[in-house]
């Protein structure tokens, strides 16, 4: 075959194919993102959905968390967790932190709100109500227990005011647990209310100004601007409170060990899996936790769907 009869086969069989480059070019492209992401991926099933399964697998045993054999239980962790008053128990002590969360969400919401103004000193406040959030947890639990400590320094406070107590904050159920969920408000404040402020600041500036020549006080600037345009930053601080107060740990563990009726169901589930040495029944109180909190986020998204909010 002559080269000029080669290169016309050679043009008539690249003509055949004209899209083959094309296609494998947007096959690299499609998988271009995938080995960026290969990694990642592999690290998250192996370190978070992995362990999920195994969890799940675990609380239908009697495991100890020890010993090789594990023995198939059905249901009977998830029926123990509902039906022994010791455990079931801690569900009321959770209250306590629900009711937190809702004074700590309307306290975020009021100074987040008066700050948003010109207000002298504002960004000391700000930095002040902030603050607590900057705190290791560790480190509260421990200043706060010599606060509520017998003749501590919430009693010598009260002294000087002339109120003479012998009260132990922390020696029945009900001072305690109000006494931690308090705790629990101080420290988380400042978070919710960064939220609150950042939410705030993002309604465009116009629309003040067009309240106030419309005669609006702050009030109605508040009911109908404010409120409206942080709906969505609204909407997540309650998931989160929601969430949190089902999985308080490290300031009850630390400043009682879930002693004086004060155990919450995280401080449960560890003392099940690590000092009871039943793996099995501490899955199943971790996956009941699971399945509290994604039902309350699924509840909260029907109840107040996530729309977007178009206030211009």
């Amino acid at each position: 075959m002559t080269t000029t009869a080669r290169r016309a086969v050679e043009r008539t069989a690249a003509g055949a194919r004209p899209g083959a480059p094309a296609r494998r070019r947007r096959g690299r492209r499609a998988l271009t993102p995938w080995l960026f992401l290969i990694a990642l991926l592999t690290l998250l099933i192996v370190f978070t959905y992995a362990p999920i399964v195994n969890m799940v697998a675990y609380s239908f045993t009697d495991w100890d968390g020890v010993s090789p054999e594990l023995n198939y239980t059905g249901i009977g962790n998830y029926t123990e967790i509902f039906t022994r008053e010791d455990l079931f128990r801690v569900f009321f002590v959770s209250g306590y932190y629900l009711a937190a969360s809702a004074v700590q969400i309307a306290a975020a919401l009021y100074f987040a709100t008066v700050l948003s103004f010109n207000v002298r000193f504002r960004n000391f406040y700000k930095g002040v109500l902030f603050f607590p959030y900057l705190i290791n947890g560790v480190a509260i639990g421990f200043v706060f227990l010599y606060f509520f400590q017998d003749g501590g320094t919430l009693d010598s406070v009260l002294s000087l005011f002339g109120v003479d107590t012998d009260h132990a904050w922390l020696g029945t159920p009900a001072s305690a647990n109000t006494s931690l969920a308090g705790v629990s408000v101080w420290r988380y404040l400042g978070l919710n209310f960064v939220l609150f402020l950042g939410a705030i600041q993002s309604i465009p500036g116009e629309l003040y100004e067009a309240a106030e020549l419309d005669g609006a006080n702050r009030w109605h600037q508040f009911r109908y601007i404010i409120a409206p345009g942080i709906k969505p930053v609204l909407s997540l601080t309650v998931i989160l409170s929601l969430s949190g107060s089902l999985s308080v740990f490290e300031i009850p563990y630390i400043m009682t060990g879930g002693a004086t009726g004060t155990e919450t169901f995280v401080i449960q589930t560890v003392n099940l899996a690590f000092r009871f040495n039943k793996t099995g029944l501490a899955s199943a109180a971790a996956v009941v936790l699971l399945l509290i909190i994604l039902l309350v986020t699924w509840v909260q998204r029907r109840l107040v769907p996530d729309d977007k909010v178009d206030l211009v």
